[in-house]
């Protein structure tokens, strides 16, 4: 398996943790290069589908061939997991490859998170809850390391909840609100408005927030561009070192995210960050 700049080998299934007899796991697409930096990947599907593989040969392998560690994980999916536990699933991976970091040959001390769609909400909710005990969980245990990461990738995802219920007639037939619902639990709609603007990113950004690239594309129906931007002016505002880059032409999950360009770009990023 090759692209870019160097052969990539993947382990898969390693179990991170086991919740209620359902094994959560992952995997990871290793550069030959020693000594790379690390970003656990995860994956879009509304919160309620897909899976760590499902953008593998296209996305993953190739990104992980400019020299970036990419590790690959699942997560419990809506209705039956309500939030917060998708983030606890999260949390625990990135616990668990600290923990683990020394036996799987892997630069832990310093971790990215990169996401897509509904994964870049919950991985960008991930950077920006760091210390929160709420949302922190304990799955996979391993309570003596941190879940916080140092740099972020959110490819176009939501970035306030609370704007879903202002959607356009379009907009709202191709994702429903019920997306939202499923992951929080309820379809009252006053609790689900407060919970949404609770958990809207742009309440949670702060000064303390690691580095963000952001990335949308121009022609994005189901999550505005918009909505990326307004992520990236709140960081800005509030002095944290961010990139909004806007594709031209590209739609919600297009091929141009996929680009040897945009994976260039995005592993480069990602290096310069993470060291």
């Amino acid at each position: 398996m090759t692209a870019g700049e160097c052969e990539v080998t993947v382990e898969r299934d390693l179990t991170y943790a086991t919740v209620d007899d359902q094994d959560l796991r992952l995997d990871i697409y290793r550069p030959t290069q020693p000594g790379t930096p690390v970003a656990v990947y995860a994956h879009g599907g509304g919160w309620s589908m897909g899976d760590k593989g499902q953008d593998g040969s296209k996305r993953l392998a190739p990104l992980a061939a400019y020299g970036v560690t990419v590790v690959s994980v699942d997560y419990r999916l809506a209705p039956r997991a309500v939030f917060p536990q998708q983030l606890h699933d999260l949390k625990g991976a990135v616990r668990w490859l600290r923990a683990h970091g020394p036996s799987l040959r892997l630069s832990t001390e310093r971790i990215g998170m990169w996401g897509a769609s509904a994964g870049a909400y919950l991985g960008s909710l991930l950077a920006l809850s760091d210390g929160n005990s709420e949302l922190e969980g304990a799955v996979g245990g391993n309570p003596d390391q941190p879940s916080a990461v140092q740099a972020v990738v959110h490819w176009f995802g939501q970035t306030d909840l609370a704007a879903s219920a202002a959607r356009s007639e379009l907009e709202a037939r191709l994702l429903p609100f019920r997306f939202e619902a499923d992951l929080l639990g309820t379809a009252d709609p006053a609790q689900l408005a407060d919970r949404a603007l609770e958990l809207s990113l742009l309440t949670r950004v702060s000064p303390q927030a690691p580095p963000f690239l952001i990335v949308h594309g121009d022609r994005d129906r189901i999550v505005p561009p918009a909505e990326g931007f307004a992520l990236h002016d709140a960081l800005a505002r509030a002095g944290v070192r961010s990139r909004f880059e806007l594709l031209a032409g590209a739609g919600h999950e297009d091929a141009e995210f996929d680009s040897p360009a945009n994976l260039a770009t995005t592993a480069a990023w990602l290096r310069a960050v993470l060291g």
